[in-house]
């Protein structure tokens, strides 16, 4: 490219040789205040332009990138930086508009596909982006091919877990600790949980071994390097019970405070869902770790989701209704078709009492959202049932599709309608589930099980005829079956007895059931409730005693005759309302009341009564006032034993009942950044 040197052209060739130098040697800084000085003296030159842009892209400064590429369109050409401006707009979390920026270009450099499969990575389109990366490590060889199969396997792990998928195999080599992190997280996603623990286990391995070689890297460095595969170990002893040993890997990775705030997220997340409504003040801490900056660009949105929803259900574990209700609500607007939040809001209303206003609720969003009410509706009927309502609590069971035929709930429904005494709709659920599996699967073990639940429960209220025509499908499906056949003998003898005798001649006679048993044997042994006593051997010495000789009778206890009191005459006759209450007897005439008041004491502390008098003056005018005696005070001072005090214990504290359904665990994924090349 030909530059105007016509003014300072030395100068300007001596700035572009510290911008060749600083460039090679890394110092983005001074190549940048060289580029400016060329622009300074060469206005709207392109390539001083575009080096300034890669400058201030290597120095982090996005922003002022962008601005010189807008302010610069029409010199620079879309072409020429629409890579700088969509990786700029990446790094800014403008993920669409780096898409749409991505996308207007007809056709895509090699580094260009790397950083559109990146956007496609963080908008979730994951077939899109496996797709990008599958063409890109068929059609491109250097040194950056292990980079993009680690996103690759990136792309298949997350496809596993937010997606449920089940990618084919491409035959990834996990020959590096990311790798067989990826793999794990796979494995996590399809459920594998112990060969995932043992995959992350390698993945540990491999990143000692590799950071070992580096004299440079610090033990606190690979620690914090491992901080993403400890915390993921952590998870899955969580999910596997194991939650005190998950705990303590959690805790270790705080400690270490690594640098990925969506790290922290996810492992203080995690520790909240262990305290669940326990140990509130340290899940009071954690959550903060969940607020920080730059969170909802680092996780799916599955994770962000989750935490969410541990906000709300904290809110309501501390007593934060209004708190819980603000949170419960945006959740609700963000996802109107989801049932978790409207479950948070009815355990907080049932904790406040208001089952009632906890109905309604649930019955308008399983009215609004029908495809997802069945979990809605469970939670309905638990609350009618909580409340007594045993009846409507079936009949939202019934009103369940997609359980309606299972035989979970046909046992429940049967259930409820026997403590109800409803016999009638028991034996209807029977015969819906019978006439559903008899059109769907005829002749399966269920649909005979059902069968012979029905005809049981029939025979045990009484409904024999009723009974009939499942004991003849059972006897038809097996006619060696003598326990039906007899069942079906029993039913047919309240309604036809020709049927009853001539089903009985196919009951086998009693030669074939009679058995070699030996009697003796049988009473004999051990659990018999009646042994046949033998007759004694006789003796030449001891002939046998004739009955009654020599027996020993046994003592009869005597019963001891009742004591009668002392004053008992025999003759005298019985009251005959000794048997009530003195109270309601008619001779009873209540205390008299007045007798003593006389003898009220009046005198000094602890005097008694007789002597009150004694010492009242008016009533001895005549004799002259005297010291009384010693010793002739009758009265003694009586010492009265306190009463005891009602003391009320303290009411013992009702545990808090627990949110609906398992609180969420979100999984890590990592995913190296793809180069950029400069």
């Amino acid at each position: 490219m030909q530059r105007n040197m016509s003014s300072g052209g030395g100068s300007v060739a001596s700035l572009w040789t510290e911008v060749n130098r600083c460039g090679q040697n890394g110092d983005f800084t001074r190549a940048l205040k060289a580029a400016n000085k060329i622009l300074h003296e060469v206005k709207e030159d392109v390539t001083a332009l575009h080096c300034k842009i890669v400058c201030l892209v290597q120095n982090c400064s996005f922003k002022e990138a962008l601005n010189v590429m807008n302010t610069y369109s029409k010199v620079l050409g879309s072409e020429l930086i629409v890579f700088e401006k969509a990786y700029c707009e990446y790094r800014l979390n403008r993920v669409e508009s780096a898409l749409k920026t991505i996308e207007s270009v007809s056709e895509q450099t090699d580094k260009l596909k790397e950083l559109y499969g990146q956007v496609l990575y963080r908008m979730e389109r994951y077939d899109e982006c496996k797709a990008v990366y599958t063409d890109l490590i068929r059609n491109s060889q250097d040194e950056y091919e292990e980079e993009r199969k680690t996103n690759l396997s990136a792309v298949v792990a997350a496809m596993s877990t937010w997606e449920k998928a089940s990618p084919d195999d491409l035959g990834l080599s996990e020959t590096t600790y990311e790798l067989s992190y990826n793999a794990a997280c796979t494995l996590i996603g399809r459920g594998q949980l112990t060969e995932a623990l043992n995959k992350l286990q390698e993945a540990e391995e491999l990143c000692r071994v590799f950071f070992s070689e580096d004299s440079d890297i610090t033990e606190e460095d690979v620690e914090s390097e491992l901080a993403v595969i400890h915390s993921q170990m952590a998870y899955i002893m969580q999910l596997q019970g194991r939650t005190e040993e998950a705990l303590q890997l959690y805790n270790q990775v705080i400690k270490l405070k690594p640098s990925d705030v969506g790290l922290l997220a996810v492992t203080a997340n995690n520790i909240i869902t262990i305290n669940k409504d326990q140990n509130v003040f340290d899940s009071k801490k954690k959550v903060k770790l969940t607020n920080a900056d730059g969170v909802e660009y680092k996780l799916a949105k599955k994770q962000l989701q989750a935490i969410e929803f541990n906000k709300a259900l904290l809110a309501m574990y501390t007593n934060q209704a209004d708190q819980c209700r603000k949170l419960t609500s945006g959740l609700q607007s963000q996802n109107p078709g989801h049932p978790r939040p409207v479950l948070i809001q009815v355990a907080q209303l049932c904790r406040e009492k208001q089952h009632s206003k906890a109905i309604e609720l649930l019955q308008r969003f399983s009215d609004q959202h029908p495809d997802s009410a069945s979990g809605i509706k469970l939670t309905m009927a638990q609350l009618y049932l909580s409340q007594g309502h045993v009846t409507k609590a079936c009949d939202i069971l019934r009103s369940i599709e997609d359980f309606k035929h299972k035989q979970g709930m046909i046992s429940a429904l049967v259930s409820m309608y026997s403590h109800e005494e409803d016999i009638d709709s028991a034996i209807d659920v029977f015969s819906q589930a019978i006439q559903y599996y008899q059109s769907e699967q005829p002749g399966s073990s269920v649909h005979l099980a059902l069968v012979r639940e029905a005809a049981d429960f029939k025979l045990k209220y009484g409904r024999k005829k009723e009974a009939i025509s499942d004991l003849e499908q059972l006897w038809k499906q097996n006619t060696n079956d003598i326990h039906t056949l007899a069942q079906l003998i029993s039913a047919y003898s309240l309604v036809d007895q020709d049927k009853a005798k001539s089903l009985s001649k196919h009951l086998p006679s009693p030669e074939s059931m009679s058995f070699n048993v030996d009697v003796d044997e049988l009473e004999n042994s051990h659990g018999a409730n009646y042994v046949r006593k033998k007759a004694a051997k006789v003796t030449g010495e001891n002939p046998p005693k004739e009955q009654g000789q020599g027996d020993v009778k046994k003592k009869k206890k005597k019963k001891k005759k009742g004591k009668l009191p002392k004053n008992y005459d025999p003759t005298a006759n019985p009251d005959p309302e000794r048997w009530l209450p003195m109270r309601e007897r008619t001779y009873y005439r209540g205390r008299k009341k007045g007798k003593k008041k006389e003898q009220v004491g009046k005198g000094t502390q602890g005097a008694t009564s007789g002597a009150a008098s004694d010492l009242d003056a008016s009533k001895t005018a005549s004799s002259p006032p005297t010291s009384p005696r010693p010793g002739s005070a009758q009265a003694s001072a009586s010492t009265s034993a306190p009463a005891a005090s009602n003391v009320v214990p303290p009411r013992q504290q009702k545990p808090a009942t627990a949110g609906p359904g398992a609180r969420k665990k979100a999984p890590q994924k990592k995913k190296k950044g793809s180069k950029s090349g400069w």
